[in-house]
């Protein structure tokens, strides 16, 4: 195999190696959860917990009194907890972690004492993997939009192309 060939060989494999972290691959995704917004009224987060846990069918056991995340004196812990097994139970997506704009995702675990919240994992093309359900969303919330979800794969064009115009660059300078 002459040098131009192999040139020519491993750039392709660099360049498949490339397009597949940009398409899926294998690399790791990360935790989030569905929390309360800070700055959220504390009537606003009760409002959204009661739909969360009657029509929204969250599990909301843990936050009764005696469970494990019953905190009386803190609103944001409990609708945090409503909010992420919500979340978690739906279509994961932004617009399951939203609730009147009173909640938000985040990569920072929200677990507190023995209160353990279960993560959902955002995978590496920034979509969230989990089960899709048909159950309606909070009234009053946002349906429109793709919720800022970010796509990778529109970058492949891109490289491809730019890969390919300085290839000949690259082995005319080997040759």
């Amino acid at each position: 195999m002459s040098k131009r060939e192999e040139f020519a060989l491993w750039h392709f494999f660099f360049l498949l190696l490339l397009l597949w972290g940009f398409v899926g691959g294998d690399a790791p995704g990360r935790e989030v959860w569905c929390v309360a917004k800070n700055n959220a009224e504390d009537t606003a987060l009760q409002s959204a917990v009661e739909w969360a846990c009657g029509a929204g069918g969250a599990d909301c056991g843990a936050i009764q009194g005696g469970g494990p995340c019953f905190d009386p004196s803190s609103m944001q812990n409990t609708a945090s907890y409503a909010f992420n097994d919500y979340f978690r139970k739906h279509a994961i997506s932004e617009e399951n972690c939203n609730f009147g704009n009173n909640a938000a995702i985040t990569s920072f675990n929200p677990s507190f004492g023995n209160c353990k919240l279960p993560s959902s994992l955002l995978v590496n093309n920034g979509s969230f993997s989990g089960s899709v359900s048909s159950m309606g969303l909070m009234p009053g919330e946002e349906t429109s939009g793709c919720g800022g979800v970010v796509w990778r794969w529109w970058l492949a064009p891109f490289i491809v192309t730019t890969h390919f115009l300085f290839m000949p660059v690259s082995i005319s300078r080997i040759v």
